[in-house]
């Protein structure tokens, strides 16, 4: 009998260091909760929607992440993550399997990440982390239709991307997102991005282009799973944070320009191209802070200015967003938290004369036949 155990034990040794480099972990997040939102436009007239809702201060996930010791430093990683609604479990971002993240690479510590898939553009990475809707707030904070994209509406595919190692507090990085179709600029994305941590300081800053965003089917920004679909569709901008004890308080500003939009993911599809745009534009002014009472309860605010620009071939208007929003945050454990969170949007200046100049909270039932609009949340979000 040792005769034959003695092989098998030797064959368990041998592969039990190759199975202790390999790890593979299992993560995700459940975000559920009770909305209230008032003056949502329906034929017309403003109605009130009371509403069980998935995934605002946290989109609802689950995932795989996995890492591979190759020796020297050098790892192979990859992550697999898809989006679902707790009410009824069906699938997010478009009815992708894994349609948040998709990605396979090689990261070393002393040289950074290369990676290839369906990834987070610079903007997500190195910007939207000084927002409130990047950090803290989620979807209820957003610029206007997510113009910016800090709070990761859209993914980019076909994705080559690189992200450097610290040095010293700076991080940078950048990818490129290609066509996979016959015209090279036919729905490609790009961008870069940079942030820099000191003490209680960081700055960030990130640039973005998309050319034919949402025109095609498998191109980087896929028709139904992008911010806008235009011509073309650039975005900058940078911000501050600084903490001093238990205190943040930051600034960001971004600039988004749109060539030709037809459409947005957050309104109908006849909405934008019914105007007439040649272009658009929009300048976000964010302020934002947030103070951690205690070691499980913190309270956050954030107020945005948008400039709009709606340029016509006969005209155009000027909007004016003004968006506040609050949110309370208590921990029950370090995996479960309760939170309230409100927002509340009004649109000034010139109107467009359609719905683009009625107030609309992104993540809510759709938006106002005013020019203002009003939404709270309570919810229990658990992590694992």
């Amino acid at each position: 009998m040792n005769k034959h155990l003695l092989p098998a034990a030797v064959a368990m040794a041998m592969a039990a260091p190759v199975f202790a480099q390999t790890s593979v972990t299992l993560y995700g997040v459940i975000d559920e909760g009770f909305n209230y939102t008032s003056n949502v436009g329906v034929n017309g007239t403003n109605h009130s929607v009371y509403a069980l809702a998935s995934g605002y201060a946290q989109r609802s996930s689950w995932g795989l992440r996995g890492a591979e010791d190759l020796g020297g430093g050098l790892k192979a990683i990859f992550t697999l993550e898809s989006g679902f609604d707790v009410n009824n479990g069906s699938l997010s971002d478009g009815g992708r399997l894994f349609g948040r993240q998709a990605f396979v690479g090689l990261t070393h510590a002393q040289y950074g990440a290369l990676t290839l898939g369906r990834q987070y553009d610079s903007v997500v990475d190195y910007l939207a982390p000084l927002t409130a809707a990047g950090s803290w707030g989620g979807m209820l904070m957003s610029h206007p239709f997510d113009n910016d994209n800090v709070d990761n509406t859209a993914r980019a595919n076909n994705s080559v991307k690189y992200a450097s190692p610290d040095f010293g507090g700076l991080t940078f990085g950048g990818a490129y997102s290609f066509s996979n179709g016959t015209g090279f600029a036919n729905n490609r994305e790009y961008s870069a991005g940079a942030q820099y941590a000191f003490g209680g300081l960081q700055v960030g800053a990130a640039y973005l282009e998309a050319d034919n965003p949402g025109r095609t089917a498998d191109g980087a920004a896929a028709a139904g799973d992008t911010n806008f679909v235009a011509d073309r569709m650039r975005t900058f901008g940078g911000g501050v944070n600084y903490t001093f004890g238990g205190a943040t308080v930051g600034f960001v500003y971004t600039k988004t320009d749109l060539k030709n939009p037809v459409a947005t993911v957050y309104l109908p599809a006849s909405t934008l191209s019914g105007l007439g745009l040649t272009a658009t534009r929009f300048d976000n002014f964010e302020v934002n802070g947030k103070y951690q009472l205690t070691p499980a309860f913190f309270m956050g605010a954030q107020y945005t200015y948008t400039s709009g620009t709606f340029d016509t071939a006969d005209g155009g208007a000027k909007p004016h967003y003004h968006t506040i929003g609050l949110m309370a945050d208590y921990s029950l454990s370090k995996q479960t938290d309760v939170y309230l969170q409100g927002a509340w949007q009004r649109v000034g200046g010139d109107h467009a004369g359609s719905v683009v100049d009625g107030g609309y909270l992104v993540g809510t039932d759709g938006p106002s036949a005013t020019s203002s609009q009003f939404s709270v949340r309570a919810a229990i979000r658990h992590k694992f």
